[in-house]
């Protein structure tokens, strides 16, 4: 794992210290040693962690004549395959790290050699010859890449600089902007939505996404997109009549252990120690069991909980416990009374933006405790996207169904059942999933789901921005994308439709990129084996009637691993990786909240109305709602900005 940087054509000129200091701002993602190539026209940086070919794989990397160079950020899990095959078509390979077989693919193959791997990865190419700089992000976005194009020195001249993190990008710029349309993204939705950022005119390239920059000319195009899977797999026989039902069942389950099977052998190469993250679920206890079959040497892996008696029934850690033991890993698990208040601030820093998935607090803390043992971590990010483990996919399938409940009644309930059913508090609030389901009847199923994944509570919705906030529209233009994205996925079934904006949305800018920035705060590479192409292939061509056997959450994928998993394993509710922050938000961080987000403050910056804060506050604080996710959000936004008013240049 590494972090890369670069500055191409006229940009940073007259400040020649600027790739110094993008560099230092990577030295978190790559502590072992760092490298740069510079020549007219190009300036490429990289901080490397060592995990393939620790003392051969030195960064950046080039040809045999030195013309096309290459900095990378990610594995290549089918590196060793390539290799071969392009040392017998005559490349004389000087490593035996990853890195260097994209040199070798992009003059045997060009730009079409990204179709050929397999892994994680945003890379950049320098091509000489052509004046050609390439970048190109992995297919579902688990490595990160931003970029943003920049006048040359004295306004002259065109330029690009791009970076793996944004703190390492803003050095290059010459001025750092705050979008406030971003924020009211952001607000919206916990995190900002690709490929915006929070700053003007700062992008990121999107999942399976390129961009080429030659001759002062820029262009972007898609190599892959998530629809692209549902064609790249030979559908399963059609589940019918019973006996062909099992045995087309039976036959998809055996495909399925095998794919799965296969991604994680793939992702266990490694000449570092490397471990799991495990949380007692359905998806890392998959992988172990997994990681089990394929190797008979230790597993490491690592588990956090809460040590509060408040907070306890939070703990995933007896489920860990038990796949730990049986599969025989080297288990590490410790409860922890975190100190929120410091906490926080480092968490905020890390992520390099505004970002208000309260899961980042154990997934900070789960990556520290890993890291003390090894290099590279497994996780189990996107098997709920992939296999339907989100409660709000059964909504939509039951949304299409109430649909055809004449709209009279429908109407009836929303305004006479709904107002009286009472939120609670954790992700199985089922009496606040029915009000919402209720209230949300009348509505569109696109509509409904951007109402079940937003932020913005009904009563005020938008009206709780102000209008600096609102000025660019980028709240209902992102959510009519995202009902664009909903309604274009080619399937029939609406929770297929809901997976598949996922896939394109929440995965890659909310848990992948979680997953990313808080692992490598801590110089530890993750990896997710669910989020491997072929596999999503797999999961697209699963119907519905099979994925959500008996309308169950994760039906198939339970039933396919019944033969390898603890029944308490298979059998358990879907949980997430949960925090108490109702609760700390009350308690924990009341006075940090008190100090935050004081009316002055608030109308300072300007985002909310004033009046919006003073009833999230009133409403959370006496108990009647549960209004964490929104303060959360509130309080991290100051957060950020009174660390980047600390970092501006005076």
């Amino acid at each position: 794992m590494c972090g890369i940087c670069g500055l191409v054509g006229q940009a940073g000129r007259g400040d020649e210290a600027v790739l110094a200091r993008m560099m230092r701002r990577l030295e978190h993602r790559g502590p072992d040693e760092n490298g740069t190539h510079q020549e007219p026209g190009i300036r490429l940086g990289m901080q490397r962690l060592q995990v393939i070919d620790p003392q051969g794989g030195r960064q950046p990397i080039s040809n045999e004549t030195g013309t096309v160079w290459v900095v990378m950020n990610g594995e290549i899990y089918n590196y060793r395959a390539l290799r071969r095959e392009l040392i017998a078509k005559g490349h004389r390979f000087t490593t035996n790290c990853d890195t260097e077989v994209l040199v070798h693919l992009y003059e045997q193959e060009g730009e079409a050699g990204v179709q050929r791997l397999r892994g994680m990865f945003a890379y950049a190419i320098w091509d000489r010859e052509r004046g050609r700089l390439l970048l190109v992000r992995d297919r579902l976005g688990i490595k990160p890449l931003y970029y943003s194009l920049l006048p040359g020195a004295g306004g002259s001249g065109t330029g690009l600089a791009f970076a793996s993190e944004l703190p390492s990008l803003l050095e290059a710029l010459p001025s750092r902007s705050v979008n406030p349309s971003a924020v009211a993204q952001y607000l919206t939705w916990l995190y900002v939505p690709g490929p915006g950022t929070m700053y003007e005119g700062v992008r990121q390239l999107q999942p399976g996404e390129w961009l080429r920059m030659e001759n002062g000319r820029v262009e972007t195009g898609r190599y892959y997109h998530p629809s692209m899977a549902l064609h790249q797999s030979e559908a399963p026989p059609a589940p019918v009549a019973s006996p062909r039902r099992r045995a087309s069942e039976a036959d998809m389950a055996e495909r399925f252990l095998g794919l799965l099977k296969d991604t994680v052998q793939a992702h266990l190469v490694s000449d570092v120690p490397l471990g799991l993250f495990l949380s007692g679920g359905l998806d890392s206890g998959s992988i172990l069991a997994m990681m089990r079959l394929v190797t008979d040497g230790p597993i490491k892996s690592f588990s956090v909980g809460y040590g509060a008696p408040a907070d306890r029934s939070y703990n995933e850690l007896d489920a860990a416990r038990l796949m730990a033991d049986r599969f025989g890993a080297e288990h590490t698990e410790e409860r922890l009374t975190p100190d929120a208040v410091t906490l926080l601030p480092k968490i905020v820093a890390a992520m390099g933006e505004p970002f208000a998935d309260a899961s980042a607090i154990p997934t900070y803390l789960v990556s520290e405790v890993a890291r003390r043992s090894v290099t590279v971590a497994l996780a189990g990010i996107g098997g709920d996207e992939l296999f339907g483990g989100y409660p709000r996919y059964l909504g939509m399938r039951a949304a299409a169904r109430y649909a055809l409940v004449p709209a009279a009644l429908r109407r009836w309930a929303g305004a006479h059942v709904a107002p009286f059913l009472r939120e609670g508090e954790g992700s199985r609030d089922q009496l606040g999933r029915l009000k919402r389901f209720l209230r949300d009847g009348q509505r569109t199923l696109p509509d409904q789901y951007g109402r079940w994944t937003t932020f913005l509570p009904a009563e005020w919705g938008l009206s709780a921005l102000t209008g600096d906030c609102l000025a660019g529209g980028e709240p209902e233009a992102t959510l009519g994308a995202y009902h664009a994205l909903f309604d274009r996925w080619p399937a029939g079934d609406p929770a297929d439709r809901a997976m598949g904006l996922d896939i394109q949305t929440y995965l890659p800018d909310d848990l992948l990129r979680m997953g990313d920035r808080l692992s490598m705060a801590h110089s530890l590479e993750l990896r997710v084996p669910f989020c491997d192409h072929d596999l999503l292939a797999f999961a697209c061509s699963l119907p519905p009637s099979v994925r959500f056997d008996g309308w169950t959450l994760k039906g198939f994928m339970r039933k396919a691993l019944s033969r390898l998993l603890p029944p308490a394993i298979v059998n358990a509710p879907k949980r997430g990786f949960q925090v108490p922050l109702a609760r700390w938000l009350r308690d924990d961080l009341r006075d940090m909240v008190r100090d935050l987000l004081g009316e002055e403050m608030v109308r300072r910056r300007g985002y909310v109305k004033p009046e919006y804060v003073r009833w999230l506050l009133e409403e959370h604080g006496a108990g009647r709602r549960n209004f964490a996710d929104q303060i959360f959000a509130l309080l991290v936004l100051e957060l950020w900005h009174q660390s980047r008013d600390k970092a501006q240049p005076a």
